[in-house]
């Protein structure tokens, strides 16, 4: 069993520049099939996907994660949990992304590292912040579970959720989304690199899963992704591919519940909200 430290907790990066072109936009809503027109409208300003922040936080996870002594794990990581809020959504132009580690908790299976990062626009008006939990898979924590921030877990849905649509996951989605995203893992599109990490083949990636959903739920319910202001949710399965996807969903107050499940019926996807 590998081993991590308590003493990750605090590290800090950025704040780094990213710089948001109307392509890079584009691309995103292209590599989940999107078809409305605000995706794609240059005229009027291109619309960005809800999903689209974990694009410009990339860099910034791999650099938190090698300022934190964790790369040499990355083969045991995958996405445990999502909070993403969108305080201003974000445009063309230039943001500036920090982050840091605010919780490390010891879990059955591995090590839970919670990291957290902020957005700011040329104005340095806060964009996004999103706590983005990742779990180290057979990884032992040492010192204890500790946190700076306080860590919120998604709550559970408190009704059924009836079936609003279906999602086909392709063979060449974790490739496609992969080059669209900018975010590259090898665990998502390298079959040697999975093996050796432990995984049947490689899977896709936790995001595209998510930002697929939000898709979905936002179209069933007739919902504008300009409207958006929190998706969260926790991540049960992998998904291999290619795959078929069912997406359940409710309204819950103000609030989108849905949960995303495989051919098995088992959830990759639990404890998802959206919230405008």
């Amino acid at each position: 069993m590998r081993i991590t430290s308590a003493s990750v907790v605090g590290r800090e990066v950025g704040p780094e520049k990213q710089r948001i072109d109307a392509r890079w936009l584009m691309a995103y809503s292209a590599a989940l099939g999107e078809t409305d027109a605000r995706y794609y409208d240059t005229a009027a300003g291109v619309a960005a996907h809800p999903l689209f922040p974990v694009c410009y936080e990339w860099p910034a996870t791999r650099a938190l994660r090698e300022r934190a002594g964790l790369a040499p794990l990355d083969p045991q990581l995958v996405h445990a949990q999502h909070d993403l809020t969108i305080h201003r959504a974000p445009t063309t132009g230039v943001l500036r992304i920090s982050g840091k580690i605010v919780a490390v908790m010891q879990r059955l299976p591995g090590a839970l590292v919670v990291f957290r990062f902020f957005a700011h626009d040329a104005r340095d008006q806060l964009v996004t912040t999103t706590d983005f939990s990742v779990l180290y898979r057979d990884v032992k924590l040492v010192g204890g579970d500790r946190a700076t921030e306080k860590v919120e877990d998604p709550p559970p849905q408190r009704k059924a959720l009836p079936k609003v649509g279906e999602i086909a996951v392709a063979a060449t989605a974790a490739h496609i989304y992969t080059e669209c995203a900018r975010i590259w893992n090898p665990i998502h599109t390298d079959v040697a690199y999975a093996h050796a990490a432990g995984l049947p083949g490689t899977i896709l990636h936790g995001t595209a899963t998510l930002a697929l959903s939000v898709s979905k739920v936002l179209e069933a319910f007739g919902i504008k992704a300009s409207s958006v202001r929190r998706v969260r949710c926790r991540f049960a399965e992998m998904v291999p591919m290619p795959s078929a996807l069912t997406v359940f969903a409710s309204t819950e107050g103000t609030s989108l519940a849905f949960e995303t499940r495989n051919p098995r019926g088992e959830a990759v996807i639990e404890r998802g909200w959206i919230i405008g």
